[in-house]
């Protein structure tokens, strides 16, 4: 079992920039890719990025491309998003979420978190 716990969501106004963090505790986490979705109200939980468990290869949503970076910190066993010019659109609940497989389907992951709320005001 991996357990996952987001934080650093909250209220920012458009333009601005939130860091959201994954604290992984339980099984290895080294071994697992972390992804990062993203469900909008009224709308499907989508994805937003994901890295190997290694750091080394990222893939991201055309939507965020160029303006958010995942990474992560194996010693820490953490994982993070850091979101930059941000816009209305991005107003989610974010989950983070580990799997096995560098995949940008969520019916790969094994274990996510509660989500983390992000608000961006215009």
């Amino acid at each position: 079992q991996v357990q996952l716990v987001e934080s650093g969501g909250g209220l920012v106004q458009a333009g601005g920039s939130l860091r959201l963090s994954c604290a992984a505790s339980g099984r290895r986490f080294s071994s697992y890719a972390m992804g990062w979705f993203r469900q909008a109200p009224g709308k499907e939980r989508e994805f937003v990025a994901v890295i190997t468990w290694d750091g080394v290869s990222t893939l991201y949503a055309d939507s965020v491309k160029g303006r958010f970076t995942i990474s992560r910190d194996n010693a820490k066993n953490a994982g993070y998003l850091q979101m930059n010019s941000l816009k209305s659109e991005d107003t989610a609940v974010y989950y983070c979420a580990a799997s096995y497989a560098f995949s940008s389907t969520q019916k790969n992951y094994d274990y996510w978190g509660q989500g983390t709320q992000v608000i961006v005001s215009s």
